[in-house]
């Protein structure tokens, strides 16, 4: 069996970049919101918010366009259930990571669980997204990589978590979404890097099942443009609610 090189799509690559960046911003400008929550029914909608759009916009939406950026010269779809599921981990564990730094002053007790388990969050959607892909070859992983992916996301990710709660100033949200973004691509990249796939001939059972490259693409066009219409909507909304306070 022969092994199949990876090449990318630079332009997908920046995207992906891009897409990492507007889901951490979205989240952080609704988890910086937690805390003023006034009744738990707003609180929880904050968390949810948050959540949402790091697990979903952030980490998933960011995961299936860096897999659209990279060929290795097969056709792939992907299992419906594990891409739902993979959706799903990222939604719940950034929703409990951001909650658990986002209510009340930073605490680095708190700092570094929310910053493990967002890591680790991080990690399960892209190996369970890498699981969910029906094609004609087999992948295998040096685990030394995937362990250095690992500890990137967890170590990036409370780094940005401590920029976002402990810091103040007008570019603290955006520094913290920067770093943010960067944990989520470098742990993909890196991921991908501890990745060798070999090609096997055959389609796996289900490839006609599984959604393809083109819905996918649709479903996350979809996403972003919602964090994008979001993202500007809360700074909005929060730079109103300065210029009432300082009057």
């Amino acid at each position: 069996m022969q092994d199949m090189h990876q090449h990318y799509n630079y332009l997908w690559v920046a995207l992906s970049y891009v897409v990492a960046v507007l889901g951490s911003y979205t989240a952080l400008q609704f988890a910086l919101g937690i805390r003023l929550a006034r009744t738990p029914r707003r609180r929880w909608i904050a968390v949810a918010g948050a959540g949402a759009a790091m697990g979903g916009g952030a980490i998933w939406a960011m995961h299936f366009i860096a897999m659209l950026a990279c060929s290795i010269g097969a056709q792939a779809t992907y299992d419906v259930m594990l891409t739902g599921i993979s959706a799903l981990l990222a939604i719940v564990v950034c929703s409990l990571a951001l909650a658990m730094v986002g209510d009340g002053a930073f605490r680095w007790s708190h700092g570094l669980g929310a910053g493990t388990l967002m890591g680790l969050g991080i990690a399960g959607t892209h190996y369970l997204g890498m699981s969910a892909m029906l094609m004609s070859a087999r992948v295998s992983y040096d685990i030394r990589i995937v362990a250095l992916s690992v500890v990137t996301a967890v170590l990036a990710s409370t780094v940005a978590l401590w920029l976002a709660f402990n810091l103040r100033g007008r570019l603290q949200v955006l520094g913290s979404a920067l770093v943010l973004g960067a944990a989520v691509c470098g742990m993909h990249y890196i991921g991908m890097g501890a990745a060798t796939f070999t090609e096997r001939g055959t389609l796996p059972a289900g490839f006609d099942q599984g959604v393809g490259g083109d819905h996918l693409g649709r479903v996350i066009f979809a996403i972003v443009v919602a964090l994008l219409v979001l993202a500007l909507g809360l700074s909005i909304v929060r730079q109103y609610r300065r210029a009432v306070l300082s009057i």
